[in-house]
């Protein structure tokens, strides 16, 4: 009789963006499908594997941090073996083994054959849409493509995930449909840039032909748009955004900018008349569509008046969703050549000026709301209260609707009718319609 092997418990910790939150998922539903248990993001395994972020220097050193925890805790006899993935390993493969030699195998951001190798695990093609989810089981990221044909003078992500490559329509429509099978009712479209998607492929760009195979997918209620570049734009998907139900009005625009000279700086490729020109189309044509966007300030050149442009532009556009970061340098990218010439002191300065501005934006949108029936998707229950989103917000970086607990009772997966109650910056409130 031949006995099977008997498998170590693996934790996987994930850092980073919803893009390492996929290919997780797929590694853990590789491991799983050959007899492992798989556990994310807690302290239950006797490997670990660290999917890191090397983006910026913040989430680097975040990177660094976890794998040194990693590593004191092998020593302490904790956990057996450390094995080190993704972009920080990627973007560091000749620095890290020397600097962190503690590490058993690193690995980087198309090595997930190789790593798999490491527990005796063939990757199987036919495992695609067989990913084990890590978030709530009704709403899951589909990535598109892979890597970026950009030239951001401020970006590191082409070096790190190498050029665009996207997935056929058929593969991401077999993996939706598992998805759906399995109870997913949102679909998070993300990649590095979603509207250049199919260039590579089919030789044009064919987000609109994928959305339209998507919305066909039984099951699937909500389809959500993250990292739509704006140059470039394929403006028959704001036709398509507008007719189709399925498609939320929401849209993730990084736009980085507005000053003419800082966007040619940063080779973004469009100017601020045409930024302008793309947003109004898309108020125009979804009067009711939210749009999130990130900006960069402290980038080389940004002089108070260029930064007062911004700020100015920010008050005037008024985005229902806006992030921002400031600038830091990043190895081998084409800004690292300029003169890092903004003080770290006033970079923070203009960050909490343009996120002031914003939470006053956020809050006057949201007073809006109150009164006002919208359709809300139930993502779980924190203690005394139900919480959910609506089709305006993306899980994690979004606003959130808090309803009561121990007045209502509702079933978390699950889409019903909400009339907003209370609204602050950055939270509703509601009671459910029946």
């Amino acid at each position: 009789m031949k006995i099977k092997p008997i498998h170590k418990k693996i934790n996987i910790i994930t850092l980073g963006c919803s893009k390492n939150i996929y290919d997780s998922e797929n590694i853990m539903g590789q491991l799983v499908h050959n007899g492992y248990q798989v556990s994310h993001n807690n302290d239950d395994g006797d490997i670990v594997i660290i999917n890191t972020c090397g983006f910026i220097h913040d989430a680097k050193q975040e990177s660094i941090d976890t794998i040194l925890a990693a590593i004191n805790d092998k020593q302490a006899g904790r956990i057996e073996k450390v094995y080190v993935t993704g972009c920080l390993s990627e973007r560091y493969k000749e620095e890290l083994p020397k600097e962190i030699p503690e590490v058993d195998q690193y690995f980087g951001t198309h090595d997930m054959v190789n790593l798999l190798k490491k527990f005796n695990v063939d990757y199987k093609h036919e495992l695609i849409g067989e990913r084990q989810l890590t978030t709530p089981r009704h709403y899951a990221y589909l990535k598109i493509s892979e890597g970026c044909d950009r030239s951001c003078a401020f970006c590191a992500i082409p070096l790190i995930r190498g050029k665009h490559i996207s997935r056929s329509i058929e593969s991401l429509v077999h993996e939706a449909e598992k998805l759906a099978a399995k109870g997913v009712k949102e679909l998070i479209l993300i990649a590095q840039d979603l509207t250049f998607y199919g260039l590579d492929l089919y030789g044009k760009r064919r987000l609109n032909d994928l959305l339209k195979a998507l919305v066909k997918v039984e099951g699937i209620e909500w389809i959500r748009l993250h990292y739509a570049f704006p140059t470039g734009f394929p403006e028959e998907v704001i036709e398509t955004i507008a007719q189709e139900d399925k498609i939320c009005n929401y849209m993730d625009i990084p736009l980085q900018h507005i000053n003419n000279d800082i966007l040619k700086s940063m080779r973004r490729g469009h100017t601020r008349a045409k930024t302008e020109d793309l947003l109004q189309k898309l108020r125009q044509k979804i009067p009711d569509l939210a749009i999130r966007t990130t900006l960069i300030v402290g980038y080389p050149g940004e002089t108070e008046e260029k930064f007062q442009e911004l700020k100015e532009w920010v008050a005037q556009t008024k985005f229902d969703r806006l992030g921002v970061f400031a600038y830091s340098h990043e190895e081998n990218t084409y800004a690292e050549k300029l003169k890092d010439n903004v003080p770290e002191e006033i970079k923070n300065k203009r960050v909490e000026e343009i996120m002031a501005l914003q939470s006053q934006i956020s809050y006057d949108k949201n007073q809006n709301k109150i009164g006002k029936v919208y359709k809300c998707l139930i993502d779980r229950k924190e203690g005394d209260y139900f919480v959910g989103r609506t089709a305006h917000d993306s899980p994690e970086v979004d606003n959130e609707v808090w309803i009561d607990a121990r007045k209502f009772a509702l079933d978390i997966g699950k889409f019903i009718s909400l009339k907003i109650t209370k609204a602050e910056e950055f939270d509703l409130y509601g009671e459910p319609i029946h």
